[in-house]
């Protein structure tokens, strides 16, 4: 049985502003597995963002075929991307995107509300959730009312109190001090051995990279070293 959860070939993309074209992905060919805990590092500029950007379906390539699940994306419909990006896929972004008008509880609870998963089951699972990242107690506060650390919490709990298949982590830790960044990635590290979450982090930070089980490094859009451990 074939496990590869996400598949790009000679996947491109080009920018173009004011005349002036930037290739921030230039023939990407890149494969990760189920249950991988995979880094993809480079400097700012090297394309990280924009390689989970496209996985994610928030981009489209310019070039190339990305599928996901055995799903090429370019076949699916804007509702079904949509379907996948709920469903099948956690995103955790560097600037949390908490919704500032919810609780910590409503935050984490936001993608059930919207699979429609009913009540009294959505809440035993954010609680639960919430319980597993530390943020229990904090559940009725609002983002403004937390640190980056516990929005962070928050952001993790969102992307995968609904079990997707795949979470894409971008800079996870890019805003939060080192012993929040361990623990952060403590966390991360539990959910993909106990539950088989797959996480593939866009990251130039050297803690992620130590503790990937497997280290991608792009250099001007191109995969120049491929080290698994």
């Amino acid at each position: 049985m074939n496990n590869t959860i996400v598949k790009m070939q000679d996947v491109k993309k080009v920018y173009h502003q004011d005349s002036v074209s930037e290739h921030a992905l230039r023939g990407l060919n890149l494969e990760v597995c189920a249950g991988e805990f995979t880094a993809i590092c480079g400097p700012s500029g090297s394309g990280k963002t924009t390689a989970l950007n496209i996985i994610g379906a928030l981009d489209t390539p310019t070039k190339g075929i990305i599928e996901v699940e055995g799903k090429d994306l370019a076949d699916l419909s804007k509702t079904e991307l949509a379907r996948m990006r709920l469903n099948r896929i956690g995103f955790i972004f560097q600037a949390y995107n908490l919704i500032p008008v919810l609780s910590a509880f409503e935050n984490a609870e936001f993608v059930l509300m919207l699979r429609g998963i009913p009540v009294k089951e959505r809440k035993e699972k954010v609680r639960a959730m919430l319980e597993k990242v530390g943020m229990a107690d904090m559940g009725d506060r609002r983002p403004d009312q937390l640190s980056g650390g516990q929005q962070q919490r928050v952001a993790i709990a969102r992307a995968v109190v609904a079990e997707p298949a795949l979470v894409l982590a971008d800079e996870p830790t890019a805003n939060v001090d080192s012993k929040t960044a361990d623990s952060l990635l403590d966390l991360m590290e539990r959910l993909n051995k106990e539950r088989d979450v797959t996480f593939l982090f866009s990251t130039h930070d050297h803690r992620v990279m130590d503790r990937a089980a497997r280290v991608v490094t792009l250099t001007d859009g191109t995969i120049t070293e491929d080290i698994r451990r």
